[in-house]
Parts: structure tokens; C-alpha cells; sequence
């Protein structure tokens, strides 16, 4: 077999390529050919090698590039996330800061929408009072250019019972305009009549139990019954059955009637009381005398006026008055 060293001596002892073929004539020809074969395979596999080992060697080299890139950052990022007690005692300040400025300005914003809101009510409040001002002096205006009475015009848009029941109004609130405590017995009077005018009463039903104590048909008096109108053919009917004459007896009793306490009082009327008990006892809860002079102590005005210069003054000098005023009520003021 020719080897790399014979091929090397050959070529090396040769300097003309004549020389080296008369030199490789000594070996048979299949001998030469397939030791030639196997020497470039060699070198081929030699050169693949070599290629791989050089690919090897730059991809290590990039690896290597990239992992100290990366390291590089993650030291970079650890630098930037270390923070001193100091920042971040600095960061919390800031915080705490935005919080209050934010709280004071919210309480700002609150005051003002619920000051903007009192204020559009008092101003339509004020508006609509002149407006009404306004509405009157000029009917009053018209009716001088006519050679009319003001109040004779506006009594015209009333009616005579209207005005009764306003009469009647003024009257009893006269009477009860006496708050004075006379004794007990006037004392429950006023409040039965007070609650006598919380009580409505139920025509409905009323003219129901008529209808049955008349035997009139269902719906007679509830519909076209008119109080007004005085007797009517209806109220001729004289009842026939023993049923009629029962509810007659009960509708109209008299102190000769032996029925007593056989009413039963329907739901809406049961929760009609329950609800005018729980309103007083609500009402006697939350009732307290007005005493005007419970939070300011002694009373140093004379009018409203004087209470509140009194009270202007006493923001600005208390401080220096209170000892003094201390001093003379002990009696050890020099």
C-alpha cells in the first residue's frame, strides 16, 4: 500500500512531474490507484474535520458573546433595580403628597358643587318671588288704568263655597292659635281634634251598608248617589226582607238599639291605626323644646342684632377677655 510518506518522498526526490510519473511507474497500476483513492479520501475527511471544528470554534465564540451580552444587562437591570432606604423614603413622601393634594382637592370640588346646588336653589327661590312681585304689580297696575279694585278682581275667582271653607279655616286656627296650657282636659281635647282632622270618611262604604238597608241594587248610591241633591226617588224605598230591616237597624242605630260592639274593622282600617301610633310615638321621640340660649351659656345681648356683633367680636377678642371675665366672676380681678 503507498502511503502519505512514500508519496511525500516520491514527489520530494522528483522535480519535474516526468521524473515523478517514471518514479510511480515501480508500483503496479492498481496498487497506484486505489492507495491514490484512499490518501484523498483521507485529506477529504481531514478537511471536513477541519471545517467542523471551525464552525464549532465560532458558534462557542458566539455563545460566549451573547452569554456575557446578557450577563452584562442583568448586571445593568440589578444596578438600576437597587434602591436606598433614603429613595425610597423620598418615593413614599411623594406619594403621601399626591394623596393629600388629591383629598383637598376632591374636598374643594365637593364644597363647591354643594355650594353652586344651595346657591341655584336660593336663586330660583328669589326669581320665583319676583316673578310673582312682578306678576302682581302689574295686575295691580291694569286694574288702577281701569278704575278697578285689586282685591274685589281676585275674589272673583272664588266661589262662595271656596270661600267659607277659607273662612272656616282662619276661624279654627284662631281658636287653636292658644298654645297656653289651661288643664288636662283641654289638653286631650286639642289632640282629639287634631286627629279628627286626619280622619276621612268612607262614603264608599257608607252608601254600601245604605244600598243593603234600602235594597237598593249594588252600585245605586256608590254611582249616582249625590249628597247635594237632597231626597230622591231612591231614597222612598222602604225594605221588604228581614235581611234589609237587620241592616237598616244597624245603619241607623239609636239609643234604644241593643247591638253593641259587633263592627269589625277592616284591614286598611287596622293599618290606618297602627300607622297614626307609630307616627306619634316617632313625633314624641324626636320632639324637643327650642331653647335659644342652651349652647351659649349666659345671655350678654339684647336683640338679634346685638347677638350677632356680639358673636363677631367675641372670635377676635375671647382669648383675651375669657381670663379676665374668669377673674371677675371669682372676685380675684385686681
Amino acid at each position: 500500500m503507498l502511503s502519505a510518506d512514500h508519496v511525500h518522498v516520491v514527489f520530494g526526490r522528483c522535480r519535474t512531474p516526468p521524473q515523478a510519473a517514471q518514479a510511480l511507474g515501480d508500483w503496479p497500476l492498481n496498487t497506484l490507484h486505489s492507495d491514490l483513492s484512499s490518501m484523498a479520501t483521507q485529506i477529504s475527511d481531514a478537511a471536513q474535520a477541519a471545517g467542523q471544528a471551525v464552525m464549532d470554534v465560532a458558534e462557542a465564540a458566539g455563545e460566549f458573546v451573547e452569554t456575557m451580552a446578557t450577563g452584562e444587562s442583568t448586571t445593568a437591570a440589578a444596578r438600576v433595580g437597587l434602591v436606598t432606604l433614603e429613595e425610597r423614603k423620598a418615593k413614599m413622601e411623594q406619594l403621601r403628597a399626591k394623596m393629600r393634594s388629591s383629598s383637598q382637592a376632591n374636598r374643594a370640588s365637593l364644597i363647591e358643587e354643594h355650594s353652586k346646588a344651595k346657591t341655584s336653589a336660593r336663586e330660583t327661590a328669589r326669581l320665583e318671588k319676583q316673578r310673582k312681585l312682578a306678576e302682581m304689580l302689574r295686575t295691580k297696575a291694569d286694574a288702577e288704568e281701569r278704575g278697578e279694585d285689586v282685591e274685589r278682581e281676585k275674589n272673583w275667582e272664588w266661589t262662595i263655597e271656596e270661600n267659607e271653607n277659607w273662612e272656616k279655616k282662619l276661624a279654627r286656627k284662631a281658636r287653636r292659635a292658644d298654645f297656653e296650657f289651661h288643664d288636662d282636659a283641654h289638653a286631650a281635647r286639642r289632640r282629639y281634634k287634631k286627629d279628627l282632622d286626619q280622619i276621612k270618611p268612607d262614603l264608599v262604604a257608607y252608601n254600601r251598608q245604605k244600598e243593603v238597608a234600602m235594597g237598593l241594587a249594588p252600585g245605586s248610591l256608590v254611582t249616582a248617589f249625590n249628597p247635594t241633591a237632597g231626597s230622591s226617588s231612591a231614597m222612598q224605598v222602604v225594605p221588604t226582607s228581614q235581611q234589609q230591616q237587620i241592616a237598616a237597624e244597624n245603619l241607623y242605630r239609636d239609643a234604644n238599639s241593643m247591638l253593641y260592639g259587633d263592627s269589625k274593622p277592616s284591614e286598611e282600617d287596622i293599618d290606618r291605626v297602627v300607622g297614626k301610633i307609630n307616627q306619634d310615638i316617632d313625633k314624641k321621640g324626636k320632639f324637643s323644646r327650642k331653647r335659644l340660649n342652651e349652647d351659649e351659656g349666659d345671655i350678654t345681648y339684647i336683640n338679634e342684632r346685638n347677638r350677632v356683633f356680639n358673636k363677631k367680636i367675641a372670635r377676635y377678642y375671647d382669648k383675651y377677655t375669657t381670663e379676665i371675665r374668669a377673674s371677675f366672676e371669682r372676685g380675684t380681678a385686681l
